[in-house]
């Protein structure tokens, strides 16, 4: 038998198994869908938090002083960032990974939703993280005087590295973008 028949006759066997394996390694990326009902379920607790804390506030807002209205209103945007975050990753991680979410006619559906890649989801990821670590250094230097200046130095060097790390990343995007 020629060599072209052998190889084709071994070549046809494999793929037998070939199509089967690709169909199952395909449908395992329905694996993480529970991931993203969880992360809807930590959006709900981020929900809880933002309104415990506009309930627990109220109240005294009136007797409040300035710095003390100021915090509590930088943790109610920490906490409406971190919602965004999770909503983001929600969307982006289900559309590039699962499936795409099929409300394209709905009135809505943000412009971002469907065009995030997992690169700019990365960029928009660090970004938040730097909002909301920046956040936590404002309520810091607000109550600068109770502070540990010890803690103070580690928020600083944390801020420090988020944002050092996202100008590495984006600068890394950049230089991929140019190479293609």
């Amino acid at each position: 038998m020629p060599i072209d028949k052998q190889i084709n006759l071994v070549e046809h066997k494999f793929k037998r198994f070939e199509s089967p394996l690709e169909r199952l390694i395909f449908g395992s990326r329905w694996l993480m869908a529970p991931f993203y009902l969880g992360l809807i379920g930590s959006l709900a607790v981020l929900m809880f938090k933002f309104l415990q804390e506009l309930i627990h506030f109220f109240p005294l807002a009136s007797t409040a002083e300035e710095s003390q209205v100021i915090l509590w209103v930088l943790s109610l945007i920490d906490l409406s960032l971190a919602g965004n975050l999770v909503l983001m990753v929600i969307f982006s991680g289900y559309e590039n990974f699962v499936s795409k979410i099929d409300v394209a006619s709905h009135k809505d559906r943000p412009d971002w939703m469907g065009t995030v890649d997992f690169s700019g989801l990365k960029l928009k990821l660090i970004a938040s993280i730097v909002a909301i670590s920046g956040i936590h250094l404002l309520k810091a230097f607000m109550a600068i005087d109770s502070m540990n200046k010890d803690n103070l130095m580690w928020l600083l060097i944390l801020h420090g590295t988020f944002v050092m790390s996202g100008l590495i990343l984006a600068l890394m995007d950049y230089v991929t973008e140019k190479a293609h």
